[in-house]
């Protein structure tokens, strides 16, 4: 966490409550949060005191939702920075543990996230490598069948989003955290690429996946934030946007094939980043080298 400035402004519960309000968040609403602590200055509880805040500002007739990533769970022959050697490959393969929503430890998407995905009461979906975690009345509905085959499609927690009418925050985030767009890529052509990872009962098997990238969503989002009203101000020392996953979605099908036509589109081998971090298992970095997006 930061150290305490006399210049910025002293964080808490109450007070990200309330700005989280000011900003459009409503009580009984269903909302995606993509978060930075860093960014918000000196909060006085940490992560605790943001989740808090947000389920605050939210109610009990709302829902929490955050990217619950696990990208470590992928082929070590990907890995880069560092990368480990090839005599391993196998053996890390092998002895790789399974996804376990109720164990497994999100990777690259900050301490907020990891801290919802161990909440009370915290539901987590079923991908191995891409689930959400969720929290409040909706998050069964958000959670329930992702499909193992289709990281931030149809049949992910983002669809449901979707049809239920949920919001994104980004709390200090960037647009290339803006997971949302993803949804877009599985609607518009693009290739598919072979995933690998640990299977459920051990092993390793792989699977067909629609190739994601998040290398031009902050060009994407600077024009969506210019084209569509996107409610933003200041959280902390943060500025957050709020807005809809619909209309995020819908805009970015359109933005897409313009701007990133199919040609451009990565395959494995090339930078392969997801929401929340780099997702080696389409060719990213090490686990161990994935970018935290707060301490």
């Amino acid at each position: 966490m930061p150290e305490p400035s006399p210049t910025g402004p002293l964080v808490t519960r109450d007070t990200l409550a309330a700005q989280v309000r000011a900003l459009g968040v409503r009580p009984g609403g269903t909302l995606l949060v993509h978060s930075s602590l860093r960014s918000l200055g000196w909060v006085n509880g940490g992560a605790v005191a943001v989740v808090l805040g947000l389920l605050d500002a939210l109610g009990p007739d709302g829902t929490l939702v955050v990217p619950a990533q696990s990208g470590q769970l992928s082929d070590p022959a990907l890995w880069s920075r560092p990368a480990v050697p090839e005599a391993w490959w196998e053996r890390v393969r092998a002895t790789m543990p399974a996804y376990d929503p109720r164990v497994t430890p999100t990777r690259g998407v900050g301490v907020v996230p990891e801290t919802v995905r161990t909440w009370p009461g915290a539901l987590r979906s079923a991908h191995p490598q891409t689930s959400f975690a969720a929290v409040g009345p909706l998050a069964g509905r958000v959670t329930a069948g992702h499909a193992p085959d289709c990281r931030l499609g149809e049949r992910s927690p983002l669809a449901r989003l979707e049809e239920l009418g949920a919001e994104v925050l980004l709390l200090g985030a960037d647009w290339n955290s803006c997971t949302s767009f993803h949804l877009a890529e599985y609607r518009v052509p693009s290739p598919r690429v072979p995933v690998g990872r640990p299977a459920p009962g051990g092993g390793w098997e792989t699977v067909t996946e629609v190739s994601i990238d998040s290398d031009r969503f902050d060009e994407l989002g600077r024009d969506y934030e210019r084209d569509r009203p996107v409610a933003r101000g200041p959280v902390g020392a943060a500025v957050a946007r709020l807005f809809p996953v619909a209309d995020a979605v819908a805009y970015a099908e359109h933005w897409l094939p313009l701007h990133r036509p199919r040609e451009e589109t990565p395959v494995a081998g090339a930078s392969g980043r997801t929401t929340g971090g780099t997702d080696p298992s389409v060719g990213g970095r090490a686990p161990e080298a994935l970018p935290e997006r707060s301490p």
